[in-house]
Parts: C-alpha cells; structure tokens; sequence
C-alpha cells in the first residue's frame, strides 16, 4: 500500500509537518510495511519557506527584521537552486533567465507571516491603524543577492493594512509630510500626514513573484479592510475609516508609479492589506495561483498518481473546501484519479461521498482552547482508529 500524507497546517495548533509526522507514526505503528510519501502542504502562510525551500534542497536563514509593531523579530529566509525547482513550477514563475544561467541561479523564498504576521501579535496588539510590512521589505531587500532570478512571496497570515508601503520604505522609498520630514513607518494612523511620494526600484532588482490565492481587490465590500480588517483587529466603526485613507495613497502611489488605478480593482490587490497592490504597482510584482504554484513546487501530480490511497487534512473541513485550495484541492484531484482519500480535521461540515472518508477529530463540545492544546493527541488517536490492523 502507497499511501500519500498531505496536510495543511491546523491553524494555532499543529504545523503541517508535524501533522504530516503524527500520522505517520500513528499509520507505521499498524502498518510498517505500508509505503509513505510525506508531503506537506502550505497556503503562503505559516511554513510556506521552510516547506518550499526544503523541498526543493535549499537552505534556510534566519534574520532579525523589523516586526509589525515595531519590535525586532526573528524571520525567515530560503534560496532554492533554480535547478531543483520542477519545470513545471520553473514556468508559472516565469523567470526570463537564459538556460546557461540556470545552474548559477537561485530563487529567493519569503515567508511574509514570519516578519509581519498576525500571529507574532497577542490579541490586544492587534491593531491595522498600527502595524507596518517594513520586517517583509526587510526581508526583500536582504533576498537580493548577487544570483537571485526571482523573489517568491508567500502572504498569508498577515496582521497589516498598509498597502505594503512599510515595504516600500525598507527598499528606500520615502513618504514625506508637508514639512518635508519622512513619515516612517508609514502605518494607516500616520498616512494623513502623507503629502508626497519618493522612490523607485533598483533598475536591476530581482523579479518579484507573489503567490496568492486570494481574489479580492484592494477596496469596498470585497476589499482588505471590510473582509480582511476585523480578524486584524479592525473595529467596525473604523472600517470606511480606513478604506477611504488607503483610497486616497493608493491613487497617489498609482499616480506616483504611472500606474493604472484600475490596479486597485485587480483579483489579488486586497492581499495581505495591500501588500499584493503595492507591490504590483511599484515594483512590477506579478501574483501567482498560490496552490498551483505549491502542487508544481512539490511535484504534487505524479504522488497523487502513484498513491494507493491519500491522507489530508487541516483545521477546518467543510461543504467549500473541495471547491477551494490545500486539502480540499489535494482530494478533489485524488477522487478525480479514483483514490480512496481519507481528511482528517478539528472541525468537519461537509458530506462524505464515494470513496471520501471525513474524520473530525475533536471530540464532541470540547472548547476551542482545549481543542487546540490537544490536537495532536486527536489526531493520532483518529487515525489509529481508521487504520487500525
């Protein structure tokens, strides 16, 4: 029996990885002669540069970069051999790098929930009035080396709405008052005393790709603020606030960049707080389809065909997900192969079907934080009970 184990992460509780682990050592203690193929899975958020750079035999750093209140922060920062990256994933990057420079070139793999994410943030901390991408610019400006074909972003888990002008800021752009004083970091509550932009990219800076599955644009009843701003910490009240003042620097750094203001309307322009629109318009950025990237990244395709049977999972599955990304998506193409897929989850709203087996793993009434604190031991028990000898 081959049998692949492809999990998301169990948000606030059990990285992707270590589900991965869990239910491996739960499957091998009944079946040690089943065949595993381990492959975990990331959605731009948390793990997105270790799991892309490891698999692809990169190497990782760590570096002290500016947190989203300003704290220092411990973030990080992989560069992945072009050549070790499939040629599938090598095309959706759309690198214009001649052949002969592949074997001399790396890619450059951010992590931005590491430098500026809402979970480096306790609950009262969490403010977007307050909170800067400077730590990601950080990030960019030190992923420019001497090499580097392209800059992959990953952008989930984000605690920002700032248009990734803290970005800016880290690669030298300046936002200046009216008495000519440098506004830094240029955070939403400091944006009224914006007056004027300065700044372009390096002519030679690498090409930066951002992976992203989310569609929305960067303003109105779609946008950053209204769906993405109260998990941020946005108060309701704040809302139109908000979606007016980055109205009013988004059209002057569109104007600045000699950039269309239809950006703001683009599927993606609302990711991260911004950061997705920001980036576009002033350095070029392209947005990649997040999980399509991912799938290529770790050849995806061939395990699911060479799989007997397929395990995933996350926090949460329900009736959308296998319309969706990560888990949902892995077992959607799995059932399209004619595998048996098996998702374990904390939480399950969706319906099973032929050859879909949905396991939730928390007990019954079990209360959020004890939910949490105890997934791991869920987990294992769940699938010690689906499989055992």
């Amino acid at each position: 029996m081959r049998v692949l184990v492809a999990f998301d992460k169990f948000k606030d509780s059990l990285s992707s990885p270590a589900a991965g682990d869990l239910t491996a050592e739960a499957i091998r203690s009944a079946h040690p002669d089943w065949q595993l193929d381990l492959c975990p899975l990331t959605d731009g958020g948390e793990g997105f540069c270790d799991i892309l750079t490891r698999a692809a035999g990169g190497t990782v750093d760590k570096i002290s970069v500016t947190g989203p209140r300003c704290d220092s922060v411990e973030a990080t920062l992989g560069f992945v051999p072009l050549e070790n990256i499939p040629p599938s994933a090598r095309a959706l990057l759309a690198i214009q790098n001649p052949k002969s420079e592949i074997r001399k070139s790396t890619v450059a793999v951010i992590e931005m929930a590491t430098a500026s994410g809402l979970a480096l943030l306790a609950q009262d901390k969490r403010d977007p009035w307050q909170t800067t991408t400077l730590g990601t610019g950080e990030l960019i400006r030190a992923a420019a080396r001497p090499g580097v074909a392209a800059i992959l972003l990953g952008i989930g888990g984000s605690a920002t709405s700032d248009l990734g002008l803290g970005a800016l800021a880290a690669l030298g752009w300046e936002f200046r008052s009216a008495a000519g004083d440098d506004v830094r970091p240029p955070i939403p509550a400091r944006w009224s005393e914006i007056t004027r932009l300065a700044g372009r990219m390096p002519a030679e800076f690498p090409p930066l790709r951002i992976a992203c599955d989310v569609t929305n644009p960067l303003l109105g009843p779609r946008g950053a603020a209204a769906i993405y701003g109260p998990q941020k910490g946005l108060r309701p009240a704040d809302l139109a606030n908000l979606d007016h003042a980055a109205a009013r620097l988004a059209l002057m750094l569109c104007t600045h960049c000699g950039a269309s203001d239809a950006l703001m309307d683009a599927p993606g322009a609302g990711a991260a707080g911004g950061l997705g629109f920001g980036l576009m318009a002033a350095a070029g950025a392209r947005l990649l389809p997040g999980f399509d990237l991912v799938a290529a990244w770790l050849d995806l395709a061939p395990k699911l065909a060479a799989a007997d049977l397929v395990i995933t999972g996350e926090g949460r599955f329900d009736a959308s997900s296998l319309e969706g990304k990560g888990p949902g998506a892995v077992a959607a193409r799995a059932l399209a192969l004619g595998k048996r897929v098996h998702v374990f989850a904390g939480s399950v709203a969706a319906t099973p079907r032929e050859n879909l087996t949905l396991h939730a793993i928390t007990p019954a009434g079990t209360p959020l934080a004890q939910a949490l604190r105890e997934a791991p031991a869920n987990l294992t028990a769940a699938v010690q009970r689906a499989f055992s000898a």
